[in-house]
């Protein structure tokens, strides 16, 4: 288990007010089905005089302990138990204590059971029995475990410099000016890489929109798309729009992007979030019924599918999701997956192009619908497809299919 510097300051000065925090939101997590990332972004709101230092220990103790949690409530409880806050409380003391940074004596059989159980891979990866299981019939055992492995390791931060604004090198510099080391990738022109921890969303140069947070893995989707300045993109999944705004970014603002979703209070933060970016050619639309994608049909040079998935990619930056799942969401989730690309598939024109894209490494999510949607239609044909493994690439997984149609 890994714990930075400075969340071992915090625990060397003993600020008890701040392990009390990290309980309250393992047992908003577990307790009340919350998600992490709210919770936190929740109490920092609330706090905002809070020390980077602190804010640190919160964050890197709440993740480490969930990446963990299978394997630290099996060490000290029977796993058929009711998760309580008195259990949540007594788990964060042991993850100290097998931290070395607090000493308990009441602690040594636990940690003798914990030595014992890490050689496990579901208790060492922290995964549920259907999900381990699940990975190693999607994958095989050994590359659902160097997978696994990967996905149990703090998240890289990864920026994308929006060249509407600026340069990669030009941003490289003004960072490195405030003291920011970054590093760039070849496999990702616009990516850099945040050396050290820092709350970059400070950052005036976050606040103008030279750049957004986005990973590696992420970033290759929008120029798979090969989209071009004054075409007519459709990005039906936008969400809250990250890939958004890198197609308007290549697109060099020029032409126009309509940005789809079912949920209208992403797409009133996509509109923020172009603004900040300088990025006009977006219309974002709600889709309310078929009748928006009817509206639509045979008008996209490039349609974009980057439909809801497992996540199983993305689980670095959101653990949690492994006790959020279940085999029966994955079953209904891969039957939307099918119906979007079929549906969707309408809006695209003739000789244009489609990218179908997930988060996810299982072939089932991927590959497997890509080669239903082909069999059911014989007018597309695939271009080319790319599976971005967290073992091999280091980052974020994903999967992106390109298909014509002829």
């Amino acid at each position: 288990m890994h714990i930075s510097n400075a969340s071992k300051h915090v625990i060397a000065v003993k600020h008890t007010n701040l392990h009390k925090v990290v309980i309250q939101i393992l047992t908003e997590t577990f307790c009340h089905n919350k998600y992490t990332d709210k919770s936190i972004e929740k109490w920092f709101r609330q706090n905002k005089k809070l020390g980077s230092r602190d804010r640190k220990f919160i964050a890197e103790s709440t993740y480490e302990i969930i990446r963990n949690w299978r394997l630290l409530f099996a060490s000290l409880f029977e796993e058929n138990e009711s998760i309580t806050n008195e259990k949540i409380e007594k788990i964060f003391y042991f993850w100290l204590f097998q931290n070395d940074l607090i000493k308990k004596s009441n602690f040594i059989e636990a940690s003798q059971k914990f030595s014992e159980l890490k050689n496990i891979p579901k208790y060492q990866f922290s995964v549920p029995d259907w999900l381990y299981e699940y990975g190693c019939k999607e994958l095989g055992q050994e590359k659902w475990n160097a997978e696994l492995e990967k996905l149990s390791t703090p998240a890289p931060l990864v920026i994308r410099c929006n060249t509407l604004k600026c340069t990669c090198s030009e941003l490289q510099n003004v960072l490195a000016d405030q003291g920011i080391e970054t590093s760039n990738m070849e496999s990702c022109s616009e990516a850099l890489v945040i050396k050290q921890k820092t709350n970059i969303f400070k950052l005036e140069e976050f606040k103008n929109g030279f750049f957004e947070v986005q990973d590696a893995g992420s970033q290759l989707i929008a120029p798979f798309l090969e989209v071009k300045p004054g075409m007519r993109v459709i990005d039906a999944c936008a969400g809250a729009g990250g890939k958004t705004l890198h197609i308007a970014a290549l697109m060099q603002n020029k032409g126009s992007i309509i940005a789809l979703d079912v949920d209208a209070l992403k797409l009133e933060e996509l509109k923020k979030r172009a603004k900040r970016n300088a990025v006009f050619n977006v219309q974002q639309h709600c889709i309310e019924n078929n009748k928006t994608i009817k509206r639509l049909e045979n008008s996209a040079d490039r349609l974009l599918l980057d439909v809801p998935c497992s996540g199983i990619g993305v689980l670095r930056r959101n653990p949690d999701a492994k006790w959020k799942l279940s085999e029966e969401f994955l079953i209904n989730l891969k039957d939307k997956q099918q119906n979007i690309l079929n549906n969707y598939a309408a809006m695209l024109k003739k000789d244009g192009k489609l990218v179908y894209s997930t988060c996810s490494i299982f072939p089932s999510e991927n590959k497997k619908q890509v080669e239903i949607f082909l069999q059911s239609h014989p007018n597309y044909i695939l271009e080319e497809e790319k599976m971005i493994y967290p073992s091999v690439f280091g980052f974020d997984g994903f999967y992106m299919a390109r298909l014509l149609k002829r």
